[in-house]
């Protein structure tokens, strides 16, 4: 009785999802989880092998995956993506935004001030973030409109809620997406039915290949600014990837058929925590 109550609540059999930044730690994890829930994956990045890597591995453990690479700044791209996954799988039933990042250009270290900072760079990273996850969900999120149901999750940040040092435009970026989710979710379920579902969940501090460097030495060991993050954090230590799948299972299944317009921290605490 309690198997088969979860398994109608939270099973994502049959399912079908779309997940930019597929290629990531992140998303490649989360990918991994879906496929484990019972949905078929299109693994999206714009490093083709990388995508074919990610999909082999959700294979061999007996899921169904394809590589379907593209770029999340490319219309024409979204839109081949799109059809590429209907012909080969006739729907889309979810969408996880998991493409995103930064870079040192866009940042601001502690010997320089925002004065220093490149506007182009800022430009490039909040469009990364913000129109990278505008453009799948207007392509592929037209799919689930017509086809009256569908679930997109996007990815924020730590950044959006807290104002943090050195990332002026990342955290700009995903204080967007978090807005964004909202409207979305809106437009979708007031104009297509409550079959359409937008939210987000807001990771805390995971290690990436992006951050590595900022907060953990050569050694393993915490740098001064690493340090500070698992001091307001709770739980004492820096998020594990698979620490995000049960939270985007749970927003994908129909136990969260009335969850929409959410944004769902996976932080530790840390946002909870005021420093005392």
């Amino acid at each position: 009785m309690t198997s088969q109550f979860l398994q109608d609540l939270f099973s994502l059999e049959g399912k079908t999802a779309v997940v930019t930044g597929g290629t990531g730690v992140l998303g490649g994890m989360m990918a991994r989880g879906l496929a484990q829930a019972g949905a078929q994956i299109a693994i999206v990045g714009r490093r083709q092998e990388k995508a074919e890597e990610v999909a082999a591995s959700i294979r061999a453990a007996g899921g169904k995956a394809i590589a379907a690479p593209g770029d999340v700044m490319d219309t024409a791209q979204m839109e081949a993506l799109r059809d590429q996954v209907t012909a080969e799988w006739g729907k889309i039933d979810i969408l996880l935004n998991a493409a995103g990042g930064t870079t040192p250009a866009a940042t601001v270290p502690p010997d320089k001030s925002i004065f220093d900072m490149s506007l182009e760079a800022m430009r490039h990273v909040i469009d990364l973030n913000l129109i990278g996850t505008v453009i799948p969900s207007m392509v592929l999120g037209e799919v689930m409109a017509q086809q009256k149901a569908g679930c997109v999750v996007n990815i924020s940040s730590m950044n959006a809620q807290r104002a943090l040092t050195r990332s002026p435009a990342y955290s700009a970026g995903k204080a967007g997406i978090d807005n964004f989710t909202r409207w979305m979710a809106v437009e979708l379920a007031s104009k297509f039915g409550e079959g359409l579902r937008v939210n987000a969940i807001a990771p805390g501090f995971f290690i990436g290949d992006q951050n590595r460097a900022l907060l953990l030495n050569p050694d393993n060991t915490l740098t001064a600014r690493g340090q500070k993050i698992i001091d307001h954090t709770p739980a004492g230590r820096f998020g594990n990837p698979e620490d995000l799948i049960g939270a985007l299972i749970w927003l994908c299944s129909p136990g969260a058929r009335f969850v929409n317009g959410t944004v769902i921290m996976v932080d530790g605490g840390f946002n909870a925590f005021s420093g005392i």
